[in-house]
C-alpha cells in the first residue's frame, strides 16, 4: 500500500508539474502570436510577388499556420495587395518587383487585378523581374506584364490555351443506386448536371464555349500588348503546339531569356548596383504591409464589406458567405452615421436562394439611407448576382463570370442504395399525405414533384423580378438574359447587368463621388478577430482538412463534391456548376 501510494503521488506531482509547464509554454505561443513585430523595409527593397499565394478577398492572419509554417499563414487580402504594390511604387526604399511566376493561385478577376497594379508600378520606372521555373498560362498572364520574364533553362512554359472540365457524378450515382431528384429554371442552368448528365448538354457547351473563348481572347490581346506579338500569331503558336520547349518561348519572343536562379539574382543586384556578395533586400507583401501599417485602423466613412464563398442560411460562416452574418454586417453600416457609404465586394458562385433573399433584403434597406456599389470578383453568378442586383452602380472586371440568375433544388432518393447495397429498410406513420415529403428513403410521388417544382418556379420568378427593379431592365429583356446563363463581365456589361468595368478600388472611388466624401477612409467588414479564437478555429479546420485528404488523396475532389450535394438538399439553390475547372 505504501509503495503504491508512493507511486501515485509521483505520478500525481509529475503531472502536476507538466501541466503548469504546458500552461506556461502555450501562454508563449500566444504571446508570440499576438506580439505585433516591427519591420523595417530597409534601402534597395525589393517587393516580392509570389503568385502561387492565393489572394482572398479578406487578409489571412492564421497564428496556428504562421507560428508552426515560418508566416505562410500570414497574407494580404487581394485589394490589400494591389495597395501595397502601389505604395511600393512611391516609396524611394524600393528599387523594383520580383515576381515569382511558379503556378498562380488566383482567379481570372483577382489575376487582373493584380496585374492593373504591376502595370501601375512599371509606370514609376522602376524593374519589375518575373521568373518561373514551370510557367503557366495563368501566372504568364500576370508576368507578362514584367519589363523581363525569365524561365529555368530546363523548365517549362505551357502556351497551348485554355480548357474547361466538369466532373459529372451520374454515373456513380447510378451505381450507387441514388437518384438525385431534380428540379430546376433556366435552361442553361448546369448546376444540376453533373448529377444528371454523362457530359455537357448542349446549352451548357454554348455558354462555356462562349465564356471560356472571350476569356481567352482577352489573354491574348494582353500578352500581345506586353510581349508587342499580335494575337493572330499568338493563336497560331498555340494551335501548333509551336513551345515545346523554354527555347521555343525565347525564340518566339514570349519570354525575355533563359536563366537560372543565380543568374536572375546578379540581374537584380546589377539593378540595385550592389556587390556579388550582398544579399538582396527581399520583402514580402505582408511584410511590406505591415512595415507600412496597411492593416491598421477599422474605423471610416466607407464601410467595404468583404463577401466572398458559398452563401448559407445561419450565422458563424467559417469561408462563406452566412446570412445571418452578414445581415448583421450590414445593419451595423446601415446604422453607423459615421459610414456614407458601402462598397459590397462579392466573390461568390451563389448558394441558397433563401440566404441570398435575406441580403438582398438587408442591402436594399441600406441603399435608402446611404450609396450601396457593388464590386464583382472572380465570380458574381446566381446567388452572388442576386445580392448585387440592388446596388447603385455595379463595377465587375471584364473577365469576371456572372449572371447565371437561375434556380434549382436536389432531393435525393436514396432508397435504392439502402435497400440493394446496405440491406436497410424503412417503415412508419404518418398523420398526413405530404408529412414525409422529401424523405431520402422514398421517391417522391407526382404531386410531390409538382409541388417541388412549383416552388422553384416561385423563386426563380422572384429573382428575375429583383432584377428587373434592381437594373431597371424589363421583363422581357432580363428574361432572355436569365436562364441561367453565365455571362463574363465583358458581355454583362453590353447586356445592362452590370455599369462598369473595374476593381475595388473603381467601387471606392465612385462610392465617394456619390457620397460626396473628399477624403476617403475605410471600415472594413468582417471585423478581426481576436488571436486566441483565430487559433482554434486555424487549428480545428487544420486537422480536418489535412485528415480527410490524407485518407482520400486524389479522391478529395469528388468527396468535396458529393458534400456540396449534401449540404444542397431540401434547399433551393442558386448557383454556378459546383465543380468547374479552367486551365
Amino acid at each position: 500500500m505504501r509503495s503504491f501510494l508512493k507511486f501515485f503521488l509521483a505520478s500525481f506531482v509529475a503531472l502536476f508539474v507538466f501541466s503548469i509547464l504546458s500552461f506556461f509554454f502555450m501562454l508563449m505561443i500566444f504571446a508570440r502570436m499576438g506580439a505585433k513585430e516591427k519591420v523595417v523595409v530597409g534601402a534597395n527593397a525589393v517587393v516580392v510577388l509570389d503568385l502561387s499565394q492565393k489572394f482572398n478577398e479578406l487578409r489571412v492572419d492564421d497564428p496556428f499556420r504562421a507560428y508552426f509554417a515560418g508566416g505562410a499563414g500570414n497574407a494580404p487580402g487581394l485589394f490589400d495587395a494591389s495597395r501595397i504594390i502601389r505604395l511600393a511604387a512611391e516609396d524611394t526604399d524600393v528599387k523594383g518587383i520580383y515576381i515569382k511566376a511558379d503556378g498562380n493561385g488566383n482567379g481570372f478577376a483577382a489575376s487582373e487585378e493584380l496585374r492593373r497594379a504591376v502595370t501601375d508600378f512599371r509606370k514609376s520606372g522602376k524593374f519589375v523581374y518575373a521568373y518561373a521555373e514551370t510557367l503557366g498560362q495563368n501566372a504568364f498572364y500576370i508576368a507578362s506584364a514584367a519589363t523581363k520574364v525569365y524561365v529555368h533553362p530546363k523548365g517549362m512554359v505551357d502556351f497551348t490555351g485554355y480548357s474547361m472540365t466538369m466532373m459529372y457524378l451520374k454515373g456513380m450515382l447510378e451505381k450507387l443506386d441514388i437518384e438525385p431528384q431534380i428540379f430546376y429554371n433556366g435552361k442553361f442552368k448546369s448546376a444540376t448536371e453533373p448529377l444528371r448528365e454523362y457530359k455537357m448538354s448542349d446549352a451548357n457547351r454554348i455558354q462555356t464555349t462562349s465564356f471560356l473563348n472571350e476569356l481567352y481572347g482577352d489573354f491574348l490581346v494582353k500578352v500581345g500588348e506586353a510581349r508587342k506579338i499580335d494575337t493572330a500569331s499568338l493563336h497560331r503558336y498555340a494551335n501548333e503546339a509551336l513551345v515545346y520547349e523554354p527555347s521555343d518561348a525565347e525564340r518566339l519572343k514570349l519570354i525575355d531569356g533563359l536563366r537560372y536562379d543565380d543568374q536572375i539574382m546578379d540581374e537584380i543586384k546589377r539593378s540595385l548596383s550592389i556587390g556579388g556578395d550582398e544579399s538582396v533586400n527581399f520583402i514580402s507583401l505582408n511584410r511590406y504591409a505591415v512595415a507600412n501599417g496597411v492593416y491598421d485602423g477599422y474605423s471610416g466613412n466607407i464601410a467595404l464589406i468583404y463577401a466572398e464563398g458559398e452563401i448559407r442560411s445561419g450565422a458563424d460562416g467559417d469561408n462563406m458567405i452566412a446570412s445571418d452574418d452578414y445581415v448583421k454586417m450590414i445593419r451595423e453600416a446601415r446604422q453607423d452615421k459615421d459610414i456614407r457609404a458601402i462598397v459590397f465586394r462579392v466573390n461568390s458562385p451563389g448558394g441558397s436562394a433563401l440566404a441570398s433573399e435575406s441580403i438582398w433584403r438587408e442591402l436594399t434597406a441600406a441603399r435608402k439611407s446611404k450609396p450601396v456599389i457593388v464590386s464583382m470578383g472572380d465570380y458574381a453568378a446566381s446567388g452572388g448576382y442576386y445580392i448585387s442586383c440592388m446596388a447603385d452602380s455595379i463595377f465587375a472586371e471584364h473577365n469576371t463570370l456572372t449572371g447565371s440568375i437561375g434556380v434549382f433544388t436536389v432531393l435525393p432518393n436514396m432508397k435504392g442504395f439502402f435497400n440493394n447495397k446496405l440491406g436497410i429498410t424503412f417503415d412508419g406513420v404518418k398523420t398526413g399525405e405530404y408529412a414525409d415529403a422529401g424523405s431520402v428513403d422514398r421517391p417522391l410521388t407526382d404531386k410531390e414533384k409538382v409541388i417541388v417544382q412549383r416552388g422553384v418556379d416561385t423563386i426563380y420568378a422572384t429573382f428575375k423580378e429583383r432584377v428587373v427593379a434592381g437594373r431597371k431592365l424589363g421583363a422581357d429583356v432580363v428574361d432572355s438574359i436569365s436562364q441561367g446563363r453565365v455571362w463574363t463581365g465583358r458581355q454583362a456589361l453590353a447586356l445592362g447587368l452590370v455599369d462598369r468595368l473595374g476593381g475595388v478600388q473603381d467601387a471606392i472611388d465612385c462610392a465617394a463621388r456619390m457620397a460626396n466624401i473628399p477624403e476617403v477612409e475605410l471600415t472594413t467588414f468582417p471585423r478581426p478577430q481576436n488571436t486566441l479564437e483565430k487559433l482554434m478555429k486555424s487549428f480545428g479546420r487544420e486537422v480536418k482538412a489535412s485528415f480527410v485528404k490524407e485518407e482520400l488523396g486524389e479522391d478529395y475532389r469528388i468527396f468535396e463534391a458529393i458534400k456540396k450535394v449534401r449540404n444542397m438538399q431540401g434547399e433551393v439553390q442558386a448557383r454556378m456548376p459546383f465543380e468547374m475547372l479552367i486551365q
